[in-house]
């Protein structure tokens, strides 16, 4: 899978929701976490490999976390940080989100789960699921902190979400 640059139209258009987790759906989840994992990246949306669909995939302290049709169920308090994007290569910003979330969503058996997350977890699961609403994170990045980085800055970062 190829990673779709921020100038596609499918990264600012609302994906569609998942009828139901079938073989299809578990490819493109493996899919994903392989395109992520070769990428470096903490997570992936359906959109940035130019699928229409409600999926996401995050790894975050060596946990992956597969969902589709994510949704926030909670959010609490705020943390400010730099954020990267796979989609968006070369640039960062510092973005408020969450500092902790409980999303809902169905994993790849079809089941219905809660995922609860604090720090980096709870940004990339609110960065991931603006991208299924065609939400890049440079429109919520704070006034003035976007940066054009280089690839020796990359480890002062936050990998690319």
């Amino acid at each position: 899978m190829v990673v779709t640059a921020d100038h596609n139209d499918v990264l600012t258009t609302k994906a569609t929701r998942v009828p139901r987790v079938d073989d299809g759906v578990r490819k493109l989840m493996d899919d994903m976490v392989e395109t992520m994992f070769s990428a470096n990246g903490v997570g992936l949306a359906a959109p940035q490999v130019n699928v229409p669909w409600r999926v996401i995939v995050l790894r975050v302290e060596n946990q992956i976390y597969q969902l589709a049709n994510p949704e926030m169920v909670r959010c609490e308090g705020d943390q400010t940080g730099p954020e990267g994007c796979l989609s968006v290569p070369g640039l960062v910003g510092d973005v408020t989100r969450c500092l902790r979330v409980v999303a809902k969503g169905v994993n790849r058996h079809g089941k219905e789960i809660r995922v609860k997350g604090d720090g980096l977890l709870a940004r990339a699961i609110q960065h991931e699921i603006d991208h299924l609403d065609g939400i890049l994170f440079t429109s919520r990045a704070v006034e003035g902190s976007l940066r054009e980085i280089v690839k020796e800055e990359v480890p002062d970062v936050v990998t690319a979400v």
